[in-house]
């Protein structure tokens, strides 16, 4: 009989969709539209996949919650993707153009 649910994913599969999106970066060829639209998907991705699945899946019971938690601490921490503060970035281009600087 066949299974109606998902495979499970693999870090084979993790592993290659890093690597398409190592070669869309690439591609972008240092375009920096191309980059920021890149950018601006993964972290809708994330929001969309945090606020819909994941926060679906989180365990109800107080002990499935503790190995969750343990696991996240063990293995790499909270997943965040840091944004950019429009403050910073300004400085960054202010320093760029500053004809004193050199």
């Amino acid at each position: 009989m066949i299974s109606s649910s998902p495979s499970p994913l693999t870090t084979t599969d993790l592993n290659a969709l890093a690597e398409r999106i190592r070669m869309a970066a690439a591609q972008a060829n240092g375009n920096v539209h191309d980059l920021l639209a890149l950018l601006r998907l993964l972290e809708q991705l994330h929001r969309e996949i945090c606020d819909n699945q994941f926060q679906a899946a989180l365990p109800t019971n107080r002990q499935a919650l503790y190995k969750l938690l343990r696991d996240i601490e063990t293995n790499g921490g909270w997943p965040y993707i840091p944004r950019k503060r429009l403050e910073s970035f300004l400085g960054l281009v202010q320093e760029a153009s500053d004809p004193h600087e050199g």
